[in-house]
């Protein structure tokens, strides 16, 4: 694959789409065989080139989210922007009015329905330089409608880092790219 790839892993549940994300990040290394980055293994990766890895090659929307829930939508990007700056407050949003869920800037993550925790969870991994994004089921809890529109920004901004994604699904195709 190249770094401006888009590929969909649509299976049903059970089928190891959630494991084979986790293992592309660097949080399991329970497999069998090699998986290669830039020609190196990644089960070979010290701490500091995973932490290089996650800084500035793939970010990651996980199933489970894993957003701050006694932060705000406010404080869990601006956090996450923190560490690259990667863009400014007005841009960021701007993403999240695109998204419809302006109106939760400064709500609790955990008041939030699962559809607005996972726009909030998709703006929050476009937040840093990647050349790779992982996806896992990111759309489970959205509608046709708004799952058109975060994988409009997502193809955007995989487009501005000449970067490619990995979704996830359960069986929709989402009207893939």
């Amino acid at each position: 694959l190249n770094s401006q790839s888009k590929v969909l892993l649509n299976a049903s549940s059970g089928k190891g789409k959630s494991t084979f994300s986790c293992i592309l990040f660097g949080l399991r290394s329970d497999f069998k065989g090699d998986l290669l980055f830039n020609n190196k293994s990644i089960k070979d990766f010290s701490h500091d080139e995973w932490t290089e890895y996650r800084k500035s090659k793939i970010s990651i929307v996980f199933q489970d989210l894993q957003l701050f829930s006694e932060l705000t939508v406010n404080e869990n990007l601006t956090l996450k922007n923190s560490l690259t700056n990667s863009f400014s407050i007005d841009e960021i949003k701007a993403m999240i009015s695109r998204l419809g869920i302006s109106d939760k800037w400064d709500q609790k993550c955990k008041f939030l329905s699962m559809g607005q925790q996972q726009r909030v969870a998709i703006v929050r991994a476009l937040l840093q330089p990647f050349e790779w994004l992982i996806l896992d089921e990111p759309f489970s809890h959205l509608d046709k409608s708004n799952s058109k529109i975060c994988l409009e920004l997502i193809n955007e901004i995989c487009v501005q880092n000449s970067a490619g994604f990995i979704l996830t699904s359960l069986g929709s195709s989402h009207d893939f790219y």
